[in-house]
């Protein structure tokens, strides 16, 4: 299958562009607002994928073009860009192709990390809203730790929740997320859903700067 990391050059891009070209067979493809960048990360990547003993090209482009050439588009995008890059690329995406929502709103003031809900209610439903028709749209990865996700010889042991309304895109996601050695794919519901697990970050972002050595915060549920 074939994955565009839209922001693949951000840290939750980065992350999950090495997990899946480390771990899977799956086409990683990063996109970025300007594909020289993209170029240059997907370079990077790939060197330090060579130094693992892995040869696998990774490709680089504008975020459009990476999208085009994708099954499944991850918008690992700040949340305030999600519904621009959308529109953005909404001309490069077929029917069936899938977009997966990452992102989660927070705001800090003296006090630590709070979750900023949009006025559409969560992150993951401005995607929805703005997704083209028969384009389906998953929430996952919200929660994970951008260092130790990117940190290939760090073991992460920890989960992730999915959210989607189509049942099929969203076991699809499930699927790509558990081809990540150590992480586990947890069915949270619809995308009503959302709300509550990218509430979850600030909390662990808040836990991770008061607690010492649980920087690469993550959760498991047993």
């Amino acid at each position: 299958m074939r994955i565009a990391l839209l922001g693949g050059t951000g840290d939750i891009g980065e992350g999950l562009a090495l997990r899946w070209a480390y771990h899977t067979r799956h086409e990683v493809i990063v996109g970025s607002r300007d594909a020289q960048k993209a170029r240059t990360k997907a370079e990077e990547y790939g060197v330090e994928l060579d130094s693992r003993g892995v040869e696998v090209e990774i490709g680089g482009y504008e975020n459009a073009a990476a999208a085009d050439r994708a099954d499944v588009v991850v918008l690992a995008v700040p949340p305030y860009h999600v519904g621009d890059t959308v529109e953005a690329i909404a001309g490069s995406l077929d029917e069936g192709d899938i977009l997966v929502s990452p992102a989660t709103g927070m705001k800090r003031d003296e006090d630590g990390f709070h979750y900023h809900k949009p006025g559409a209610g969560s992150v993951t439903r401005i995607v929805a809203d703005a997704a083209p028709d028969g384009v389906a749209v998953v929430g996952a990865f919200h929660n994970l730790a951008a260092g130790r996700l990117a940190n290939l010889d760090a073991d992460l042991g920890v989960d992730t929740l999915v959210v989607g309304d189509d049942d099929d895109a969203k076991g699809i996601v499930a699927d790509l997320a558990e081809g990540i050695d150590g992480l586990r794919a947890l069915d949270a519901g619809g995308i009503a859903n959302a709300a509550e697990i990218e509430a979850l970050t600030p909390l662990l972002v808040n836990v991770a700067m008061h607690n010492d050595g649980l920087h690469d915060l993550g959760v498991r549920f047993v």
